[in-house]
């Protein structure tokens, strides 16, 4: 096993090991909650880290994952395991259609178009009273069937199989990110992400390779939003809109851009810290302001990148000593 990967089995049995130390609600909650909105970085790491293109529509893709399940199981009556892989097909086809369109142009008109995207599906989502509730939203969203019982046989609360759910989910994630990452079709949308005419001169049919990663960046939204839509338990318009979409970019950001890592770093690190600075309300900005300029000024590619950097400096003299 690479080294990688013995680090990333520590990480998720750590995690798993978590709720056996009987934690607050609180902590479970932020552990959740952590874990649900990595999987949303993740989602836009695909288009964006590795294919280059800023699709700021993507809150609206984890809204339309987290309204398909609370809508089938709220008013349809489905069970939430048969909603949910419904919702994450759901969007991945819109992923394709939104593709079909948004890639006849680039650059910032990619971004704005994708923008105005994701507002219309916000302003859907709010004026549609009959299927989502409209302002009101959508109230009384239930825990998946068999989750409670499950966690008491575990000796465990609610928000202990929440938990465990969400882990597992966020390791299905991370191992779809990499499995992307590291194939041949991830070396080529890394190549798309260089340049676009390189890549097309290589033999690589650059408009297929964008819908593909677009599919995979809405379906894991979707599937994010599935998750959220029956923990938090109440659905509202605003969590669909281009502000979520921001805040999970500047997760990224800070994570790093492109890297395995970089989304669950951001995720972990902002969320707790937005949590503990939460009693100053609006004047957090104050803190994110700074630490946001000194990331960009010390590591332009995120905490995961910053660490690559370190850890290659630490290599180098080492190598230059073999040689020698």
């Amino acid at each position: 096993m690479k080294p990688g990967n013995w680090g990333w089995a520590a990480v998720f049995v750590v995690a798993a090991l978590f709720p056996l130390l009987r934690p607050s609600g609180y902590l479970l909650d932020i552990g959740i909650n952590v874990m649900i909105w990595a999987m949303v970085a993740y989602g836009l790491n695909v288009i964006l880290g590795y294919t280059g293109q800023l699709s700021l529509a993507h809150a609206g893709f984890f809204g339309i994952g987290a309204y398909t399940v609370g809508i089938l199981t709220l008013k349809a009556g489905w069970s939430f395991w048969l909603a949910w892989p419904v919702a994450v097909a759901l969007c991945a086809v819109l992923g394709l259609l939104l593709g079909l369109v948004a890639f006849r142009t680039r650059g910032d008109a990619f971004a704005i178009f994708t923008l105005g995207v994701g507002v219309i599906i916000m302003l859907v989502i709010n004026k549609w009273d009959d299927l989502t509730g409209g302002n009101e939203g959508l109230n009384g969203v239930n825990p998946p069937a068999g989750l409670e019982a499950l966690s008491a046989g575990l000796g465990l609360k609610l928000s202990g199989g929440f938990y465990y759910l969400a882990l597992i989910s966020l390791a299905l994630t991370v191992l779809v990110a990499a499995r992307a990452r590291f194939s041949v079709f991830g070396r080529s949308l890394i190549a798309v992400r260089g340049s676009e005419d390189l890549a097309r001169s290589a033999g690589i049919d650059v408009y297929s390779h964008k819908l593909r990663a677009m599919m995979l960046s809405t379906a894991i939204a979707g599937f994010a939003g599935g998750l959220y839509a029956v923990y938090v338990g109440f659905l509202g318009s605003a969590v669909t809109g281009p502000v979520t979409t921001f805040t999970v970019l500047l997760y990224l950001l800070v994570g790093g851009l492109g890297t395995l890592a970089g989304p669950l770093i951001g995720t972990a690190l902002m969320y707790v810290l937005t949590q503990l600075l939460q009693g100053l309300a609006d004047y957090r900005y104050i803190v994110f302001g700074p630490l946001l300029v000194l990331l960009v000024m010390y590591a332009p590619h995120g905490l995961s990148g910053l660490w690559d950097r370190v850890r290659a400096r630490r290599a180098a003299p080492t190598k230059a000593a073999a040689h020698d």
